[in-house]
């Protein structure tokens, strides 16, 4: 929206994520939009650092310039959420999201694991204490751990680990199995790639 509004420029301290503040410098008017025929709640704002103006239109008149801004601070949230989906709970990489059906499953898949997550007894005492709740990429790494040290423990009650280890090493060869990639050009008949002497013609006119 290329426009000036006119007052007093006024500085505020927004909350972006978690306990981070940062000042912005703010300029609001409640203005006659043409584009949308009718009076809107018009706010330009700037992060320290920016150099152009971000504007926010809202359509309700009765709210106060600090309460808009913080409530615009808030929607970066589903961006964290995004980021858990995609890296942590089996959306992107861990799934294989293949028509819409695989998409879906997909979708269920990384839902029931955030669900999961938040059963997490850490996680628990931490939302009955009313403290923000742990994230999701370090839960897993925790749980991830203490899989391995449960492993760990149980490995050094058998009467002999080194070999009860040797027995396991084998199982892995078996259900992790090292598939050749099919990315590379080893193996590949790249045919004749170049021109052919009989087909001049048709570059011709």
């Amino acid at each position: 929206m290329p426009c000036r509004l006119s007052g007093t420029k006024n500085h505020h301290f927004a909350k972006l994520r978690f306990h981070d503040f940062q000042r912005v410098t703010v300029s609001s008017a409640r203005l006659k939009v043409s584009s949308h025929s009718k009076k809107r709640f018009v706010i330009a704002l700037k992060y320290d650092g920016e150099n152009d103006y971000r504007y926010l239109v809202a359509t309700d008149l009765t709210w106060r310039t600090q309460d808009i801004i913080q409530a615009y601070t808030l929607r970066w949230l589903i961006e964290v959420f995004f980021e858990d989906w995609k890296l942590y709970e089996g959306w992107g990489r861990e799934a294989k999201q293949l028509d819409e059906e695989g998409s879906s499953r997909g979708l269920v898949l990384s839902l029931l694991f955030d669900h999961c997550l938040l059963l997490h007894p850490e996680q628990i005492a931490r939302i009955e204490s009313k403290l923000p709740a742990y994230t999701v990429g370090s839960l897993q790494r925790k749980s991830q751990m203490d899989v391995l040290l449960e492993f760990i423990t149980s490995l050094l009650e058998f009467p002999d680990p080194g070999d009860k280890l040797k027995e396991l090493g084998e199982l892995i060869k078996d259900v992790f199995q090292l598939m050749p990639s099919g990315k590379h050009m080893i193996g590949r008949d790249l045919g004749r790639l170049g021109p052919t002497a009989s087909l001049k013609y048709c570059s011709a006119g």
